[in-house]
């Protein structure tokens, strides 16, 4: 039973890259990033709603009013994390853009568990915990060296010529992803304390995704007031592939499953398996280009790169 729970982890995981992957169809169908947002969150409220009243915790949403207003705002993490998705894995590819995601998960919480902050318990700091960080700051390293030098290579090598950025360029993208990894991490502690005042995770979890909706819809229509983003073109969506609404349907999956599996193999082990299959589907994506993106070539220092990644965020998680 212990293995098919680290193995539903690891799936979980892989919807993360997967996810990222396919609502870029979602946005090349809508024209606009924030639209393409808004419409996935959508969709993964209306599963996660279904969910809920299949297993009879709706009534757990009358008793919102009574919870502390900031224990709501978790799920403004999620617009964050899957707009970055949709602007970076065109510019950098998969394997990148998940990198800096878990660099940013790493880092946020250590700082988080260090530091004991939104209730997290405070752990601390041991020879794994900075063994773990440095190979997770390494690792990054040689991924992002490695993503420069397929540029550098030529357009048969990395990403259409439209798409790749200068060196000098990449560094507001690399801080977009590492900031969207580091609002999971606090995504999930303000989560835990919805969950503690509710009882119910998966209307948790219902709850994330409606705020999620509502903050995204908001910034897309302040956006659209001033004329920052193009108008969303829903006629687009019809000659998009199906595969392109799975995004949704990943997010919901991802937030229900992981609600369920830490309190039974704890959140470290969760966490880690999760990475794994993170980086495992990102690689594969990449490599084979998946999903209509370009392949990206994984070559020897992109792979030591991720294997550093995948090795830090596991000494990490367990030094806790």
């Amino acid at each position: 039973m212990y293995l098919a729970l680290l193995a539903s982890a690891l799936l979980v995981g892989t919807l993360l890259a997967v996810q990222a992957s396919v609502n870029l169809q979602l946005n090349r169908a809508v024209g606009t990033p924030y639209g393409a947002s808004t419409l996935q969150l959508s969709v993964a409220a209306g599963l996660l709603l279904v969910a809920t009243l299949v297993v009879g915790s709706i009534g757990a949403l009358g008793d919102v009013s009574d919870v502390t207003w900031w224990h709501l705002l978790g799920g403004i993490a999620s617009p964050i994390y899957i707009t970055s998705g949709i602007l970076l894995i065109p510019r950098l590819g998969a394997v990148t853009t998940v990198g800096l995601w878990v660099t940013g998960q790493m880092l946020a919480s250590l700082v988080l568990d260090l530091g004991g902050f939104i209730g997290v318990k405070q752990v601390p700091i041991n020879l794994l915990i900075v063994l773990g960080a440095a190979a997770v700051v390494a690792g990054i390293t040689v991924v992002v060296r490695g993503q420069n030098a397929a540029i550098k290579a030529g357009p048969g090598t990395a990403v259409a010529a439209d798409a790749r950025p200068t060196l000098g360029s990449q560094s507001g993208w690399l801080v977009l992803g590492v900031l969207a990894g580091g609002v999971l991490p606090v995504q999930g502690a303000i989560n835990a304390k919805l969950r503690a005042d509710l009882h119910a995770p998966i209307a948790v979890a219902l709850i994330s995704f409606i705020v999620a909706t509502l903050f995204i819809a908001i910034v897309l229509v302040i956006l659209l007031a001033a004329k920052k983003t193009p108008q969303p073109k829903l006629s687009g969506l019809k000659g998009m592939p199906w595969w392109g609404w799975l995004g949704g349907a990943c997010a919901a999956i991802y937030v229900t499953v992981t609600f369920l599996l830490i309190p039974e193999i704890g959140a470290a082990t969760t966490v880690a398996f999760t990475v794994l299959g993170q980086q495992l589907a990102s690689a594969v994506i990449d490599q084979n280009g998946f999903f209509r993106l370009p392949r990206r070539k994984l070559t020897a220092p992109r792979l030591i790169g991720v294997g550093l990644l995948i090795a830090g965020s596991i000494l990490v998680q367990l030094a806790k």
